[in-house]
């Protein structure tokens, strides 16, 4: 499903308007840049902006071939008669209300929606969004029984028939990793911010387990919210967030040991993930044609091996995977 050619990938929360408005203009030249520049793989969901960056990357695919799409389920999307100006962060959201419902018929009607927004008659990957996860109130026993007791029915008739090729979680904690994986099958787990230069809680806790499912992992989030791009400056953020003063330490000793080997920071935490054999993809997402590029050229840089030697005789990062 996903191989060597996936390996840097475009999420697309931020062309949706996350945190700020986005033009037209700008969400196409992110697309025609990371498309010119080799990106097949695009990752979306119905969250994003209520359904708008599903609509946005359907129209850019739709007559192109060779690309790879996951998109997400878990929330189903009902009309807004009166929607706020931003919701849920987004400025440039459809006039959408949405809930979650992890159940069998609320899974295959979140397909169904997916499949119309996008205009596309093919989705190759379905994560489950945002499961068990405290901030978005999905951490209960209800959206757990949804999931387990019908829904992974609906995600095992989907991949079954083939009009879905791999399944997986879609989330932000390593905790519901590890209470979900040997309880459905799963090919993939997109996880931000765990397996980053600055948090390995994905390594130490998860990696065995997935070795042992035969489970890859997506990564997003790879900047932690941002430290990882601006370093230790005042006001940066980790895990969305004013960083700690224990996080702008340790982000410091980091940058000074990418220094010593003439790295910039950025380019080390887009490579690092990818240096494990269970990372499928990185993505990257942005409103910029410019940062993409820039991201890309990060991502392709070659960068010694001693500077990783020396992050983890510091105890920086954990020991190989």
């Amino acid at each position: 499903m996903l191989n060597e050619t996936h390996r840097l990938s475009l999420g697309t929360a931020a062309l949706a308007g996350l945190y700020r408005p986005v033009s037209k203009i700008a969400v196409q030249e992110v697309l025609n840049t990371a498309w010119a520049q080799g990106i097949r793989y695009f990752d979306t969901a119905p969250h994003y902006g209520n359904g708008a960056a599903e609509g946005l990357l359907g129209d850019f695919l739709r007559d192109r071939a060779g690309w790879v799409l996951s998109t997400k389920i878990g929330r189903v999307l009902t009309p807004d008669l009166n929607p706020p100006d931003v919701v849920n962060g987004f400025h440039n959201a459809w006039p959408f209300k949405q809930h979650f419902d992890f159940t069998y018929d609320g899974i295959m009607r979140s397909v169904e929606q997916s499949y119309q927004r996008l205009g596309l008659n093919r989705i190759d990957i379905l994560f489950v969004h945002d499961i068990g996860d405290p901030d978005a109130g999905t951490d209960t026993l209800e959206h757990r029984s949804q999931l387990l007791d019908s829904g992974v029915k609906a995600l095992e008739e989907l991949k079954a028939s083939g009009d879905i090729k791999a399944v997986g979680l879609g989330v932000n904690t390593v905790e519901i990793c590890e209470e979900m994986i040997g309880q459905f099958d799963m090919d993939l787990i997109l996880l931000a911010g765990r397996f980053t230069l600055l948090d390995q809680s994905a390594q130490a806790r998860l990696f065995d387990q997935l070795v042992a499912h035969g489970i890859r992992l997506v990564i997003g989030g790879v900047f932690n919210s941002g430290i990882l791009a601006t370093g230790p400056v005042k006001g940066a953020h980790f895990n969305y967030a004013p960083a700690s003063e224990d996080i702008l330490a340790r982000v410091a000793k980091i940058e000074t040991i990418c220094a010593s080997h003439d790295v910039a920071l950025p380019a080390a935490a887009l490579q690092y993930p990818d240096q494990s054999p269970l990372v499928a993809s990185t993505l990257v997402a942005t409103t910029k044609a410019s940062s993409l590029l820039r991201n890309m050229e990060q991502f392709r840089a070659t960068l010694p091996a001693a500077l990783w030697d020396d992050l983890r005789v510091q105890g920086l990062i954990g020991s190989d995977a």
